[in-house]
């Protein structure tokens, strides 16, 4: 499914428009957690990140997983800073209010897998 595709379905807020590329990114695997190490382990290259950080830390680990995008949960944006990497990086940001089990079901529901399913 295309990332914007999944955006739109799940209402979730665009923090880099600039990063048209990424939209347009098929996202068919993903990854939840808060602990940078497990995802530098197991997320899947290409794939969706969503986590609860939001340090400039989450987009080094994102960069060298070959993520396409992140996604902030629980309304969590990042600072400036964290938004500037991201684009220097290409990688596409977003912010929910929903929490990181609503939107891993929500994703699921949208044909997003995890990396071992």
């Amino acid at each position: 499914m295309k990332l914007e595709d999944i955006a739109r379905e799940l209402g979730l807020a665009e923090l880099t428009p600039e990063i048209s590329a990424g939209r347009e990114a098929d996202i068919g695997r993903g990854y939840a957690s808060d602990l940078l190490s497990d995802v530098l382990a197991h997320a899947p290259e290409g794939g969706l990140l969503v986590t609860l950080q939001v340090h400039l830390n989450v987009i080094a680990v994102a960069s060298h997983a070959e993520l396409a995008a992140v996604v902030f949960a629980g309304g969590r944006r990042p600072e400036d800073d964290v938004v500037a990497k991201a684009l220097a990086e290409g990688i596409a940001l977003y912010s929910t209010p929903a929490d990181t089990f609503d939107v891993v079901g929500r994703l699921y529901a949208l044909g997003v897998k995890g990396s071992h399913a």
